[in-house]
């Protein structure tokens, strides 16, 4: 509300509360001009002793009490003008943090998210920020002025009587006004969480499209989505009834004090002590304080609901990220781009280790393959390289500098990955490849696709390098992907590579495809390749096989071979699939050139 670093924004502050004082002032005003009207038209002059002669006419007095209601409004809606960009800059930079904070909380933090309920939780957050700014400072400061004016009114020109019955009125207004807001907080949260259920459903759903088409489960997943929403629609329900019931109420308790009031004046007005004009003034501005009080009212229900939507948010802002870095902590200087493990102990969960102990090098310029079965800890190493986590005891090295005791961002500038998932943004090829690089220029990009040899795919498209490849990259194949993933990374042209099984999920022709631009990227590179399919890493300078989280082959292809071990063994499995597979593709060709010759036979 009040930036420093924004001396614009704290003058607009500072003209808004000054328009927000004159404006109260002149509301108050109004239902005096209202009043001497009323005497003047009744043959009284109650005007006289406050006004010059001149403007006492009853014609004079109603076009000022027109004039002062139109310079009133003017001057509220010239405050709410003014403070308008300070509350939304108050908003952005709060949604601002928020953001930020989502992208330096921990890998395992999104791992367990849910992604559709978070998008709901930030965007309600927001909202809320936005109402608590507007109402707090645009209404609640406002109100308690007009009070405090209305109240030193009634207590010298119509005494304590008066007085009392206002003050029992907004007393009595305002408690049951609060317990009836904090009861409907409840269902507020009911609902919201109904919502973020609701959309966490949709999204998911949507997200794994592909999967609910697959299995014919398009059904089941409106039912799903049905039910939470009708857990909203319960809560929403609920919600408009006891607003109603919330208005009902207000409107009772006040009515009954004006009702009061006014009995009071009419009596005086018999009795000869006030005028006519008196009861006028007494009901104006008890109609006009009807405003302001039932804003009160307004105010609290949406300052709580305000923070009940923001509640989660700030739970999230209140998360500490799991990876931090030393205070101080110098950036990571590197020079060769040599790694080193050194008896590097992890889990996940501690009670359930995944890496035991395990010591390797990966030399400068130096190809170093980490295989074995599933569940071994081989995509382990690489979050650990990139600190995704930090590891239970042991040491990361990058030329000999901990990466534990360096920047984050400068340990992920220095590594390159092409991953087994390659997730792409929505948006063009370009982009998607610029990712690598942001401030690449557009040679640049074009070189690296050629690079991954995909520069003529994409040439081929209408768009070309503007062409869009949907959500996750989905109007790719899995191979088209996995080159826009190398082309980010030539573009990058880190010192260290890692590339995360970069072809299990291909095909065997695609693989070889991918094979040759990956060992074009990663030619003069610290690479550091986890591998499933073994016929990758044949030419590896070491190969490491891991079982159970443990080192128990090292060496290279030849060498593990003669073995005769793990490695010797996954081997001979993996060229029996590949022969089978190669086989059964031999026999199709073959069974397709069988089919053409017998249409060809029928048709001569």
């Amino acid at each position: 509300m009040w930036p420093t670093d924004r001396p614009d924004l704290r003058m607009r502050v500072a003209y808004a509360t000054i328009f927000l004082v004159l404006a109260k002032l002149l509301t108050v005003l109004v239902p005096y001009f209202y009043k001497w009207a009323t005497d003047a038209l009744d043959g009284a002059d109650s005007a006289r002793e406050w006004l010059p002669l001149a403007l006492t006419g009853a014609i004079t007095l109603v076009v000022s009490y027109n004039v002062a209601r139109v310079f009133s409004v003017g001057l509220n809606q010239l405050r709410d003008a003014l403070f308008a960009r300070v509350g939304q800059y108050a908003v952005r930079r709060l949604a601002y943090r928020t953001f930020v904070h989502m992208h330096q909380l921990s890998m395992r933090f999104h791992l367990e998210r849910r992604t559709g309920g978070l998008s709901r939780i930030i965007e309600r957050g927001t909202k809320g920020i936005e109402s608590i700014v507007r109402f707090t400072i645009l209404n609640t400061l406002p109100t308690i002025l007009e009070f405090a004016l209305v109240a030193i009114i009634f207590g010298f020109a119509y005494g304590v009587s008066y007085l009392a019955v206002i003050a029992v009125t907004v007393g009595l207004y305002s408690w049951f006004t609060i317990k009836a807001s904090d009861w409907r907080i409840g269902i507020r949260r009911d609902m919201n969480d109904s919502d973020t259920d609701a959309s966490t459903k949709a999204i998911d759903s949507l997200l794994n499209f592909e999967t609910v088409k697959y299995f014919g489960n398009e059904a089941m997943e409106a039912e799903r989505f049905d039910k939470a929403m009708s857990r909203y629609e319960i809560a929403a329900t609920r919600i408009w009834t006891s607003l109603g019931w919330l208005n009902f109420g207000q409107g009772l308790i006040f009515g009954a004090g004006m009702a009061v009031a006014m009995v009071m004046s009419a009596l005086e007005v018999r009795a000869g002590t006030q005028t006519l004009g008196d009861f006028v003034f007494i009901n104006a501005m008890l109609m006009q304080l009807s405003i302001p009080l039932n804003f009160i009212g307004f105010i609290y229900r949406e300052i709580r609901q305000g923070l009940t939507d923001i509640e989660a948010m700030f739970d999230l802002l209140e998360v500490e990220a799991e990876v931090k870095d030393p205070a101080d902590a110098p950036t990571l200087q590197v020079s060769e781009g040599a790694v080193r493990f050194e008896d590097v102990r992890f889990g996940y969960d501690p009670a359930r280790e995944i890496l035991k102990g395990i010591s390797f090098d990966v030399p400068p310029g130096k190809s170093v393959a980490i295989v074995g079965p599933s569940g071994a800890g081989k995509s382990t190493v690489s979050r650990l390289l990139f600190r995704f986590y930090d590891i239970q005891s042991g040491r990361i090295l990058i030329d000999g500098q901990d990466i534990a005791g360096v920047q984050q961002e400068s340990v992920r500038a220095a590594i390159g990955i092409v991953p087994q998932d390659t997730v792409l943004f929505n948006d063009t090829i370009t982009y998607n490849i610029r990712y690598g690089r942001i401030g690449a220029r557009e040679a640049e990009v074009r070189r690296a696709a050629e690079l991954a040899q995909i520069a003529g795919f994409i040439q081929e498209l209408p768009d070309g390098f503007d062409s869009m490849v949907g959500e996750r990259g989905l109007k790719l194949s899995g191979g088209e992907k996995q080159r826009v993933a190398i082309a980010r990374t030539i573009l990058k042209a880190p010192p260290i590579l890692v590339l995360d099984e970069a072809t299990s999920a291909l095909d065997t022709h695609t693989e070889q495809e991918i094979q040759t631009a990956l060992d074009l990227v990663s030619k003069e590179r610290t690479t550091l390749t986890i591998a499933h399919r073994l016929s990758t890493i044949i030419d590896a300078d070491e190969i490491i096989v891991l079982k159970s989280g443990e080192i128990v082959e090292r060496g290279s292809h030849r060498e593990l071979l003669e073995a005769d071990g793990l490695y010797a063994e996954m081997w001979a499995m993996q060229r029996e699939a590949t022969e089978a597979e190669e086989a059964l593709r031999r026999a199709r060709e073959a069974d397709e050139f069988g089919v053409i010759e017998r249409r060809r036979t029928e048709e001569a």
